[in-house]
């Protein structure tokens, strides 16, 4: 038997409720679509899907009244702690955290409004990179250009995370022009900074503490700051990989991109 392509079709009460699902979260892309229809895919899937409505009569008589249930979509991804926080700042309906199971997948779960589960998967060992000692792994990461995130007052490029083989730990370098200021915010995880340029200004209950290249600077969880460089300077940042921003004034909690 020869597989030229793989479909999944899936029976939902609203297929333009979980078309616009898989489009607007998922990057599928419509393929053909007709009055209760609808058939999406992605150049870099390996499953098609096809959405098609309760009742009609396209399917076998005793098949119509069934839904879509008891079945997961599993996509496996690359960047599965970036793709998590993309999802989650977009409002997308995350029915299962981010989890790691002791057999070495990550994965969370998306439920579609027709009840549709959809699983990303990454697996977090990877097939190569020993240093010879069993179930040890060795990881060389080289940042690329998606690496990098750039705001009004810095740049950030992220090393290690997550979303590049970390287990644990994140670690990026900030980049902040002469005059830059950041805003006031605090994290939820201790941070250790290390200014390898120029010199930081940080402020935190009133108190500024100038840190010069070679000096690190040690950040308390939950404590709020603000960061001014009087100069160039570039620094480089380590974090427990789950740490998350607060801004005062406002509700919620930000995830840090290069961190994830």
């Amino acid at each position: 038997m020869h597989v030229s392509a793989s479909t999944i079709s899936l029976t939902v009460a609203d297929v333009d409720a979980s078309r616009d699902f898989f489009l607007t979260h998922l990057g599928y892309q419509v393929a053909l679509a007709d009055d209760g229809f609808c058939s999406l895919t992605r150049e870099d899937a390996g499953v098609d899907i096809v959405l098609l409505r309760k009742g009609t009569e396209v399917l076998p008589a005793e098949q119509r009244d069934r839904e879509a249930g008891g079945l997961i979509v599993a996509l496996t991804v690359s960047g599965l702690a970036a793709e998590e926080a993309r999802l989650r700042d977009a409002g997308a309906p995350i029915t299962m955290p981010l989890r790691e199971e002791p057999w070495g997948e990550r994965l969370f779960q998306l439920t579609d409004p027709n009840g549709v589960v959809v699983q990303l998967v990454e697996w977090a060992v990877p097939d190569n990179g020993t240093d010879g000692n069993e179930g040890t792994v060795v990881r060389v990461i080289t940042p690329s250009a998606d690496d990098v995130t750039s705001s009004p007052n810095a740049t950030m490029t992220r090393l290690a995370a997550p979303s590049l083989g970390s287990d644990e730990l994140s670690t990026w370098t900030v980049t902040m022009e002469a005059g830059a200021t950041g805003p006031e915010h605090s994290i939820s995880r201790e941070q250790v900074w290390t200014v390898t340029v120029g010199a930081l200004e940080v402020t935190c209950d009133g108190r500024t503490e100038k840190v010069l290249a070679g000096q690190t600077l040690i950040l308390p969880p939950a404590l709020v700051r603000r960061i001014h460089a009087p100069e160039r300077a570039e620094a480089h940042v380590a974090m427990r990989s789950d740490g998350v921003a607060s801004v005062p004034g406002t509700e919620g909690t930000r995830a840090l991109p290069w961190a994830r």
